[in-house]
Order: C-alpha cells, then structure tokens, then sequence
C-alpha cells in the first residue's frame, strides 16, 4: 500500500516571525499592566478610581522616603501628574512603564533612585519647569504665593545653590512688591543662579530682559554687600 504523501509545510516568512514577536510582546504588555494595576490598587482609593493624599503617604511609608522628598516630586513628573498630590489609573501605568516598575521591589528601586532622573540638564530644566505648574491647584491659577516659591526653591535649588537660595527666599520673605510669583519669575530664578556669580555679580546686567524682582534682588544684595561674601 503507497504511504500517502504529507503535505508540503509552506516555509515560515519574515512576515510570520514578525507576528510572532508582536504577539509575544502584547502578551508581555498585557501581563506588566496587570502587575502594575494590582501595585495600583494597593494605594488608591477605590471610591475616587485616584491614588489620593493617603494614598501617597501610605507609598512613601512603604518605600522609606518622606512625602517631602523630591523624589515624590520628581515620581509625579515622571507620572505627568496634573493634579497635586493624585495620581490617576492612566497616569501611574504610562508613569511605572517607563521606570519599568512592575512590582514592589522594583517600584521601590525605582522611587529611590528617581535623583538620577534629572542629572541631565535638559531634564532637571524639564523638571523644574513642571515643579511650578504642579503648584497650580486652582483653576486659571497663574501665580504661587512666597512660602510655597520658598519651600520649592529650597527643595530643587538647595543642594546645588545654597547660600543663594538662602539669600533669595530671605529677601522674599521681606519684601513687600509681591505676594505671589508667576511661572516667568520661577523660571529667572534658575536662569540667574546659573548664569550670575554672587561673588561679585559681574556677570549681572539690568539692560538685559530680568523681571524687575530681580532687578530689586539684587539692589538688595548690593545694599547688604553680600555680592562679595558667596
């Protein structure tokens, strides 16, 4: 009796490897959402669908680091939060995506290692820009009162430019021109603090375009002759 003949396998094409490794990486996809929506669903409010106030502090309990830490700062910026102190469902998937965070221990690596997020200039300036609008918690709020500008300044400027953060959140907590500041005098303050030397303040140059709390910062400096003692 003749072997009946097999049918001929047709030859796999790049088209099918393709398929394969797309299917492969939804699968993988779908699997880290999944972990990343139990991590979620362990700090958020299941009234509000939000990780919320309690929520985060519960996170920060958990990983060790203060809830004034600019770590959680700087987790809400990578999560592109918009709204202060929550953080929605989407926001906390796209956000522990990117840090590649799927599980706690992970999570927790990922939060205390967040400093190195902004070494990079162009990321700290990132950073520092999304610090002010973060502050925003009213709508059509354009400007941050003092003490708020004050503890920002000391969180994200402390480290790197200390006798002048001193200096600045001391004159102003003294003046009297303003009570709260626009995201244009946020963004000087670091433009100064890069480009001007307290030493001798040389390179300061009040034709150029500084907002005028600026101008007056540094007729106070001159006034108390501390351009000399930085």
């Amino acid at each position: 009796m003749p072997r009946p003949k097999r049918k001929a396998v047709p030859p796999i094409t790049s088209s099918d490897v393709d398929s394969s490794i797309r299917t492969e990486t939804k699968r993988t996809t779908t699997k880290q959402f999944e972990r990343i929506d139990k991590l979620f669903g362990l700090y958020a409010n299941k009234s509000m669908g939000l990780i919320d106030p309690d929520g985060i502090e519960a996170l920060c309990k958990d990983v060790n680091v203060d809830h004034t830490d600019v770590r959680m700062l700087i987790l809400a910026w990578k999560l592109k939060a918009e709204k202060q102190g929550y953080f929605s469902k989407d926001e906390w998937r796209k956000g522990l995506k990117s840090l590649g965070a799927d599980t706690f221990p992970k999570l927790k690596k990922a939060i205390n290692g967040l400093k190195k997020e902004v070494t990079v200039p162009e990321c700290f300036e990132d950073f520092y820009s999304y610090a002010f609008q973060y502050c925003l918690t009213e709508d059509k709020q354009r400007s941050i009162d003092i003490e708020t500008i004050c503890e920002l300044l000391n969180i994200l400027l402390g480290s790197e430019f200390p006798s002048q953060v001193n200096l600045l959140t001391e004159y102003l907590k003294i003046q009297n021109d303003y009570r709260a500041l626009s995201r244009d005098h946020w963004i000087s303050f670091y433009r100064f603090f890069k480009e001007v030397s307290f030493t001798d303040l040389q390179e300061y140059d009040s034709s150029l375009a500084w907002p005028v709390i600026i101008d007056n910062f540094v007729e106070w400096l001159k006034g108390k002759g501390k351009g000399k003692e930085i």
